[in-house]
Formats: structure tokens, sequence, C-alpha cells
């Protein structure tokens, strides 16, 4: 006998060894790895889609249950959704880990807005915390967060990344230190600024400010993240312009980027880059308003439609019209409209600024 001992393994209950080796090496795809004694076998290793199998006769454990992806097995004509073992092991054939939501958008106008209640948020790793900002997470498609570190210092983080088909981050207040994968040295992100996470690109958060702030909008709202312990991070190339899962990594920097005048009906606009970069899959923008009273008209959204207030105060009302009805939102109010004519927005005092993010329809496909 050759090779190395593997280290660890789940023990598995095993009375016919051949048949049971014979079941995850041909239908499945597991290698043998250790077989003992050879003259009358008690006890076998078998490795594959990650995972160490010790299959010993006379064992006293329970069966498992096992969780492979069917794209990953050996054999693509098994449709069976469960297999059983010849030693007992339960094998559930899934299409993926994590599901993604293709039930349709709940058509209304406007969903109830998310105010800064103290009773919204809640205490995650760490003593992060958590406001959602988004009430039923857009049927699944959608999540939104306000997030807060409220004492700074380094971050636990590890080098990691999403199953997503959307995600961006947005620093409302304080600052955060990241570095992304091919997009160089660690950099420093300043309240304004906005990162596009593309799917796939491995990221560390390194260092937060206290009080650091930040809207984190993520689709589909149920994603899985992938420790890769095999990166680090910075890089030692540089390839700015590549593609993941069809995006690009986009590193918005406010203070360098110049505001537009728009419609020229009172709000100036600053362009984060995102339509570019996710070829129109989601547009954001900020808007802002020197003085109160000015008001302009949103275009219409044929898919997700959301509004965070970052200074000021804001009124909204849905669709065009100037003597529609409206709702006054303050500093860290959201709001989301489903599909519709558009919304007015109206500043309610001085310099107000508000985050508008919108998602095509498409993003929400399975």
């Amino acid at each position: 006998m050759t090779g190395e001992t593997p280290n660890a393994a789940v023990v598995q209950p095993c009375e016919n060894l051949d048949a049971t080796i014979d079941f995850f090496q041909e239908r499945l795809g597991f290698r043998l790895e250790m077989i003992f004694p050879a003259d009358d076998p008690s006890v076998a290793i078998v490795s594959g889609h990650g995972l160490r199998l010790r299959l010993e006769r006379g064992s006293t454990a329970a069966p498992a249950t096992l969780r492979l992806a069917r794209a990953a097995i050996a054999r693509r004509d098994i449709n069976e959704t469960e297999l059983l073992a010849p030693n007992g092991t339960r094998v559930l054939l899934v299409d993926q880990d994590i599901p993604v939501f293709d039930a349709p958008v709940t058509p209304h106008l406007i969903v109830e807005r998310e105010t800064t209640n103290g009773d919204a948020w809640i205490v995650g790793r760490a003593g992060v915390r958590y406001r959602d900002l988004v009430p039923g997470r857009w049927n699944g498609h959608i999540v939104a967060s306000h997030i807060r570190i409220p004492v700074g210092g380094p971050v636990p983080d590890y080098v990691h990344y999403h199953d997503v088909r959307f995600q961006m981050i947005y620093c409302h207040r304080g600052w955060v230190r990241v570095v992304y994968e091919d997009q160089g040295e660690p950099f420093v992100m300043h309240p304004g600024d906005c990162v596009l996470q593309p799917p796939g690109i491995r990221h560390r958060v390194l260092e937060a400010s206290d009080g650091l702030e930040v809207v984190e909008i993520g689709c589909p709202a149920l994603h899985a993240t992938h420790v890769d312990h095999a990166m680090t991070l910075p890089s030692p190339t540089i390839t700015a312009d590549r593609r993941y899962g069809g995006q690009r990594f986009t590193r918005h920097r406010a203070a360098e980027t110049p505001w537009s005048s728009g419609t020229g009906a009172g709000f100036e606009s600053q362009d984060l880059g995102i339509a570019q970069a996710t070829d129109d899959l989601a547009q954001v923008l900020v808007h802002r308003a020197e003085r109160p009273g000015v008001s302009d008209a949103l275009a219409p959204s044929s898919g997700f439609r959301f509004l965070f207030v970052l200074a000021g105060a804001l009124e909204m009302a849905p669709g065009v019209q100037d003597d529609a009805e409206g709702l006054t939102l303050g500093v860290d109010d959201a709001i989301t409209l489903a599909p519709g004519p558009g919304a007015r927005i109206t500043a309610k005092a001085p310099d107000t600024r508000v985050l508008d993010i919108a998602v095509a329809e498409r993003a929400f496909s399975p």
C-alpha cells in the first residue's frame, strides 16, 4: 500500500465494502484512497467533492446525509433527487446549495418604508448592527441592508466571494479599508464612495473607522459566501478591466466625480458608473438639492427601485403629478417602489441628498 493516510474522515458503517465502494465510485465519482487489510478488508476510505468517508465494517456510527451538487457528479444521467448507498448513507442531489428565488415581484405602488426606528436594528457577528431596508426582501429577490460598526479597528475578515447577480456597497459614514482581486493595493472608501462587487470577485475587509455605516444591496436576497483559502490579497498583478460573471469591478470616488444638472429641474445627479459596468443590469445615482422646494421626476422603472435619504429631507409622491400626495422621508429613511410610472421627489431641507438604485427585471430571472 502506498500514499499517505488522510488525516480526517467521516466514519460511516458499512457491512458490504465492495458494493458501497462501487456505488460511490461509479455513481458519484468518488475515488478509493485506502483499503485494509488486504486479505479481508474491513475499512476503506473514499474521497470526492471535498469529502472523505471512512467506510468501516462493524462501526456503530449512524449513516450520514450528504448533499452533492448534481452538476459535479461523475454521471449526469441520474434523475433521482435522493439516493441510498448500500451502507445506508443518504445522498441528496441538489441543483445548487442556495436557492435562487424566482417568485414574481408583488405589484404595488409603494412598499412600506423603513425608518430610523431604533427597534429595527439587530446585532450580528462581532457586534455589527444591521437594519433591513426592504420589507419582505422583495419576494426574496433583493436584500438591502444598512450596516453599522460602532467601534472601529481591524476587521476579522478573510478572503471570500459571493454567489450573486448584483451587489454593491455604498459608504455612508466613516471609512473602511478594503482590497479586491486584481485591483491593486488596498484602498479606503470615504462617505459617498461606492464599489460594485461583481459575481465571484475575491475581496476582504481590512479595517474600519468608529461609526462606519454602509448601505449594501444584494441580489438574490439569499446567497452563499465562499471562503477562498488559497488566495492572498492584494493580487500580484492588476487586471482592472477583467470581467467577473459578465460584470466589471467599479470603484466610484465621490470627490472626483462631477455632478450633472440632469433635467435642470433643481436636482443635480452623480452617476456612480454601475450601469456601464453591468451592461445596464443596474443603475445607481446620487441626487442632491442645495435648497428646499426644488422638485424633479424620477423616470419609470420596470424592475426594482429603491431610495435612501443620505442627508436633509425628501418628499416622495408616486407618479409625476405635481399635486400627488406624498410621504416625507428623513435622514436614513428608505423607500421601495414597484414597477410603475416613476415618482416625483421634492427637497424639504437644504443639502438634501438621496441614493437612487434601480435594478432591471432581468436580474430576478432564474
